[in-house]
């Protein structure tokens, strides 16, 4: 192993607070310079502060643009370059702020009570695109603020309603919570005067607007079925003229539809999605479709052989992950580049307009979390990076068939120059049925040979994700603490083609638990693991994993399972989306119960004799905390060795964007944890 550096120290809990997460790369029409943003952690920990920086294209020139005590999101510029687009709240409520992109004050082009999103700009500049949905209205907000007589007041605050009353099935959503009634909705303004229009109304949501290469029209994507709710994966294409009019459909066959895109002479459309409406999520990729702007030529599957998913699915801690981007067509509209998640990488491809094989055009295993482009066609402005180091912005010069993306920021470079990272040794092992599993281990800090360690098994969410090539302070910091860390993608993970993903459904529990015993297995034959010695923590799918081995197997000295799964059949009524996924686990709770009880961790509780750490969030909408506390409550009537952590206020994701200090405080818990149960060292709860 290399020789340490002086003053080079292991990844701690705090060193969290240490990171810069980069976010939103935005290349100007030019080619020339790149736009982003940077997200902080303030003192308090509290919050999260995120500002736009600026720089040239070779990295030079870095500024930042926007200060204060806010966030900054979503910056675009203008095709004409004249403007950076940016999404904020600077006034009582969020709005649309425009930037002089040669260097000047934000202002302000239009704040409303509500949320705005997919922030877009018409080929002349003259007018923004984007979704609205308005929050529903405060009781007193109709009397404005008397500014003149105290300029210090404020609007109403906002504060929960006497009553919810439920009509619709999907009213809720992990991360938004409880849905206004209003849907999103198109709306255009006019960047000269902030005029606004509204272009769709009803009680349909549209999504992914963006303007036609002629300025007449604005294409979206929506679900017109008489229930979306129950059937939300039949979406539509529709164009509705900009200076506003009667909506037009253009036929796609059934199925999901994300990320359109117009070629750049207006007479194609391309997207990505499929033709089975009615499978499980994740199980059939994305592929990428090519239809007519008037519907002829008719859609066409342009990718029908290949078998990987057409989105951002590598999963880390220092972003929010399942990123998607448009189709980017080339300058000649004969082809199109998007990103591929493949084998623990995402990486752009391109693919003939006219179909074919895709290609991958960025060399190299990489996280390539989002990709923007300009009019030349000849340069991408990436958010990328591997496991030595947190996304930075990068570019890729697209004039040859493959190349290596180059990194051009390094607001990550004087944090990593103080912590020694730990370099991930990817490998290959087999399970059940000679089934190759990728994964990979990261050794301790300071490792010694001869010497045998703790080891730590990391089950990933999904469960249709991947880990990958990708940074997770995490894994670092646990192997900055002494352990050896282990992440891999078992059966039923994403990466590896549709059959492997489809592995699982209507069978958790069974080839998946198969696999993660063979990475104990091979962990345990490891000569610096200490066999007696080895725990297991995961999230979301990986809790229900974790408390699926925990009831199937002793073999685990310590677990600790977070925002977990534990009855299939509560969480069809207590999760956001819980009731849709009869299409993966195939029944209803009245049709089959039993099946679904089969499959559920809590029904072999009483076998449960590791001791367990059960971490989950009190407002976590997609696996609600009600699993948490069933298992909890039995295991402690069976007497079992069991700690319940909760974390008020947070959704489901409290490990990837959750507020800062209840972030830290997870981290000294599940720490802790494996500290007392795997090395003895009994600290105080964090």
């Amino acid at each position: 192993m290399p020789a340490k550096k002086s003053g080079v120290r292991a990844v701690s809990i705090e060193d969290l607070t240490r990171i810069k997460f980069v976010r939103s790369p935005a290349l100007s029409p030019d080619e020339t310079e790149i736009c982003c943003v940077v997200e902080t952690i303030p003192d308090d920990r509290k919050e999260y502060r995120s500002h736009l920086w600026r720089c040239n294209a070779d990295g030079s020139a870095l500024r930042q643009l926007t200060f204060g005590k806010r966030s900054d999101s979503s910056p675009a510029y203008s095709p004409d370059g004249r403007w950076i687009v940016f999404v904020s709240k600077r006034g009582d409520h969020p709005g649309i702020h425009l930037l002089p992109s040669d260097g000047g004050e934000a202002k302000p082009l239009v704040e409303k009570d509500g949320t705005f999103s997919f922030v877009s700009f018409s080929p002349d500049s003259q007018t923004i695109v984007c979704l609205f949905r308005a929050n529903d209205p405060i009781p007193g907000a109709e009397k404005k603020p008397d500014k003149k007589s105290d300029p210090d007041a404020k609007p109403p605050k906002r504060e929960a309603p006497i009553a919810r009353h439920i009509t619709r099935l999907a009213y809720r959503e992990d991360g938004v919570g409880f849905y206004p009634k209003d849907q999103w909705h198109v709306w255009a303004f006019d960047v000269a005067t902030g005029a606004g229009r509204q272009l769709t109304k009803g009680r349909f949501s549209e999504a992914w607007p963006i303007v036609s290469p002629n300025g007449r029209d604005v294409l979206f994507v929506s679900n017109h079925r008489p229930d979306p709710d129950r059937d939300p994966y039949r979406h539509d294409l529709f164009v509705v003229p900009l200076k506003g009019g009667a909506m037009r459909r253009i036929p796609t066959p059934e199925g999901p539809i994300e990320a359109p895109s117009y070629s750049r002479d207006g007479k194609l459309i391309a997207y990505l999605g499929h033709s089975q409406p009615d499978a499980p999520w994740g199980v059939v990729p994305y592929h990428l479709w090519v239809v007519g702007t008037n519907g002829t030529p008719r859609a066409r599957d342009i990718t029908p052989t290949f078998d990987r998913e057409s989105y951002d699915l590598t999963i880390s801690d220092t972003g929010e992950g399942f990123g998607i981007i448009r189709p980017e067509w080339s300058h000649d509209s004969k082809s199109l580049l998007y990103i591929v998640t493949d084998t623990g990488s995402t990486l752009l491809f391109r693919v003939s307009a006219k179909g074919g094989d895709p290609k991958p055009v960025a060399r190299g295993q990489w996280h390539i979390q989002s990709a923007t482009f300009g009019k030349k066609g000849k340069r991408a402005a990436l958010l990328f990076g591997n496991a030595a180091a947190p996304a930075e912005i990068g570019t890729l010069e697209l004039g040859t068939s493959s190349s290596t993306p180059k990194r051009i920021t390094g607001f990550n470079d004087d944090w990593l120059k103080t912590v020694h990272i730990a370099r991930p040794q990817e490998v290959w092992f087999k399970s059940t049925n000679d089934m190759r599993i990728q994964g990979w281990v990261l050794k301790p800090y300071r490792f010694k040979t001869g010497r045998r360690y703790p080891a730590i098994l990391e089950i990933h969410g999904g469960p249709r994700t991947q880990y990958g090539h990708t940074f997770f302070h995490e894994m670092q910091m646990l192997a900055g603490q002494g352990y050896v860390v282990f992440y891999t993608n078992p059966r039923g993970s994403q990466g590896r083609g549709s059959e492997f993903t489809a592995s699982i459904v209507k069978g958790w529990g069974t080839v998946d638990y198969e696999d993660c015993m063979a990475a104990t297995d091979w962990l345990e034959k490891q000569p610096y693991v200490d066999r007696k010695r080895i725990g297991v923590t995961g999230g979301s799918y990986g809790g229900y994993m974790t408390n699926w081995l925990v009831a199937h197997t002793n073999r685990y000295k310590a677990a600790v399972t977070q925002r977990s799964v534990v009855s299939l059949v509560s969480f069809f009524g207590s999760s956001d989306f819980g009731y849709l996924w009869k299409k993966e686990f195939g029944y209803h709770p009245w049709e089959n119960k039993a099946e679904l009880e089969r499959m559920s961790p809590i029904t072999y509780a009483e076998n449960i004799r590791t001791p367990l750490l059960i971490i989950h969030n009190e407002h976590d909408m997609r696996c609600d905390i009600e699993q948490a506390e069933q298992l909890f409550a039995m295991l402690k009537m069976l007497r079992r060795k069991v700690e319940f952590v909760r974390f008020p206020e947070e959704p489901h994701g409290l490990s990837r964007h959750g507020r800062p200090d209840r972030r830290l405080a997870r981290l000294s818990h599940i720490l802790r944890w494996f500290d007392q149960y795997l090395r003895g060292r009994k600290g105080r709860a964090g």
